[in-house]
């Protein structure tokens, strides 16, 4: 995987002095560098990209990882996240989280809708784009790339060759910073603020203390260097070659192509019978297939989560889960409280959205780099397969309860839903039959990205 993300950044820095000077082109091919950068994290390891390959639709490709833990090792490899890899594909239009509470705002009151992240903590607020706020999450989580300052991940890139194509976008500026002679022994040692999604008191990724000391007019110029990072990496989330539309449904709908009987019959309950069209909407020219808004589904717990197990000091003296097993997922409800929001008014509301998690685009659902490849759905990844999902989906309400790892499970019987408060009720009783659910993936494989025709 290393070496595949290697590759790619080194074809796009060999391609970047081509680019015509103030070509729209060149901020997009900018974010693909950052994107592809592991020396961007504390021990030049992980990149984005590490979590978010294209030969799954941006989301996890380390199919050991998906078929257990589904959480990638960060860049401290013995430290795990609570949740799977969300898509970076079509992220981006997700807009700034706005809380929907007056009829008319949304399609749902007292909703929320935006943000990004599973639990929305990346609200976009400050920079007006949601996306770039998730690009400035990820960098400073002491389980995912793991720096302890953004300073550091701006020093990280003025010793990079690409610096150039960033000052010539940026400005010469970008990179003026007198840096203290012990930056590099300090942005060696890895972030050790604990995680805020489980809901304490503490610090979280946005608001990671700064450990470098600098002077007051270099703090801001990281601060401004940092923000355009972001930017860059957004761009190239929106650019063509991460959310392309050009799934064979896209095909379709210009008149370009025609679905199979089973694909038709597929869309069809989609957008009738299963409900999926509730939330994961496919009306508009280019349809995203989400409404950017939170569901809890009842999703039972995936128990082969290795954050279940860090609850020790690890050789930094960072405890990833001090409550172990007993960790339960609130999702929006815990960024709600935490540190990380700071809207007192949407704290009062955090009960209301324990166990809810933001609805995910199904575009590129089944993108996969061969057919029996396993991907792992739902937020901790408790799914392996879309036929499993659909039969979720159709099910939940109506087979018996069983416990997790008994005989039947995920066919004739589900364990109860992590967080059973706060549930969806546009699913899971649906009277679907074995066949409508088989139909139902036919219709989410065409969701898949790269078509050309039949």
């Amino acid at each position: 995987m290393e070496q595949q993300v290697d590759n790619t950044e080194a074809k796009a820095i060999a391609g970047a002095p081509f680019l015509l000077s103030g070509s729209p082109e060149r901020v997009p091919a900018l974010g693909k560098v950052l994107f592809f950068d592991k020396n961007l994290s504390v021990n030049r390891n992980e990149a984005c990209a590490f979590c978010h390959m294209p030969q799954t639709g941006y989301q996890g490709a380390l199919e050991t990882i998906n078929l257990k833990g589904v959480a990638q090792p960060g860049s401290v490899r013995t430290r795990f996240s609570l949740r799977k890899p969300p898509s970076a594909a079509y992220a981006v239009y997700s807009p700034p989280l706005i809380y929907a509470d007056k009829p008319g705002e949304a399609k749902c009151t007292h909703c929320f809708i935006g943000g990004n992240f599973w639990d929305l903590r990346a609200t976009g607020l400050r920079l007006q784009n949601a996306t770039a706020m998730q690009a400035q999450g990820s960098p400073l989580n002491p389980t995912e790339m793991a720096n302890p300052d953004p300073a550091c991940v701006v020093r990280r890139i003025s010793e990079r060759p690409y610096r150039p194509l960033f000052e010539s976008i940026w400005g010469p500026r970008s990179f003026a910073i007198t840096w203290p002679d012990n930056v590099d022994a300090i942005c060696s040692r890895p972030n050790n603020t604990p995680d805020s999604a489980i809901g304490s008191e503490v610090p979280g990724p946005e608001s990671t203390p700064a450990v470098v000391a600098l002077e007051p007019e270099d703090r801001a110029r990281v601060q401004s260097t940092f923000d355009q990072m972001a930017r860059s990496i957004a761009a190239f989330e929106k650019s063509p070659e991460v959310s392309p539309f050009s799934s064979k449904f896209d095909a379709f709908l210009a008149g370009n192509a025609n679905l199979t009987p089973a694909e038709r019959r597929g869309y069809g309950l989609f957008t009738g019978k299963a409900n999926c069209d509730d939330c994961h909407v496919p009306t508009g020219q280019r349809p995203l297939f989400t409404d950017n808004s939170t569901s809890n589904l009842g999703v039972p717990r995936n128990p082969e989560l290795a954050y279940y197990k860090e609850t020790a000091a690890d050789e930094f003296g960072y405890v990833a889960n001090p409550v172990g097993d007993a960790f339960v997922d609130l999702g929006v409800g815990n960024f709600l409280r935490s540190p990380e929001n700071a809207d007192k008014a949407w704290k009062t509301v955090a009960a209301e959205f324990d166990g809810r998690f933001r609805v995910p685009t199904l575009r590129n659902v089944d993108k996969r780099p061969r057919d029996d490849f396993v991907k792992a759905y739902g937020h901790n990844g408790y799914f392996k397969s879309l036929k499993e999902v659909v039969h979720f989906y159709n099910t939940r309400d109506v087979l018996p309860r069983c416990a997790p790892g008994a005989r039947g499970e995920k066919v004739s019987c589900w364990p109860a839903p992590e967080v059973p408060q706060n549930l969806s009720k546009s699913c899971c009783n649906l009277g679907l039959s074995d066949s409508d659910e088989d139909d139902l993936v036919a219709f989410l494989k065409t969701l898949t990205d790269g078509y050309v025709g039949n």
